[in-house]
C-alpha cells in the first residue's frame, strides 16, 4: 500500500512561505482524494483538501493564503503556504483516502512535518 513521508516544514517569521511536500511510496493516481491536516494542541483539523480532476477545499482560515495540488507523475501533493501566521503553526499530516488496486487498502496518514510560525 501507499505510505507517505512529508517534507518542507520548519522555522519561518511571520508573513514568510512555505512549501510542504507529501510523497508517496507508490502511485497516488489512483487516490482519489489528497488532504493535509495539521494538529495543535491535540486537535487535528483539516487544512486543504484535492480530489482527482482538480477540485479543491479549504478550511476558511488559510483560503487565499495556502494552495494544494498534486503531481500524479511524481506521486506527491504539494502545499503551497503564503503569509504565514503564527496561528499556522503546527504538526502537518499528509492524508490519503482509501483505494483499491486489486485488493482495497484503508486511509492512512504520513508521520507529519512540523511548522513553527514566529511572530
Amino acid at each position: 500500500q501507499v505510505q507517505l513521508v512529508e517534507s518542507g516544514g520548519g522555522l519561518v517569521q511571520a508573513g514568510g512561505s512555505l512549501r510542504l511536500s507529501c510523497v508517496g511510496s507508490g502511485s497516488i493516481a489512483k487516490i482519489k482524494t489528497m488532504e493535509w491536516y495539521r494538529q495543535v494542541r491535540g486537535e487535528r483539523e483539516l487544512v486543504a483538501r484535492i480530489i482527482s480532476g482538480g477540485r479543491t477545499i479549504y478550511a476558511d482560515s488559510v483560503k487565499g493564503r495556502f494552495t494544494i495540488s498534486r503531481d500524479n507523475a511524481q506521486n506527491t501533493v504539494f502545499l503551497q503556504m503564503n503569509s504565514l501566521k503564527s496561528e499556522d503553526t503546527g504538526v502537518y499530516y499528509c492524508r490519503r483516502d482509501s483505494y483499491c488496486s486489486g485488493v482495497c487498502h484503508a486511509g492512512a496518514w504520513g508521520l507529519g512535518t512540523q511548522v513553527t510560525v514566529s511572530s
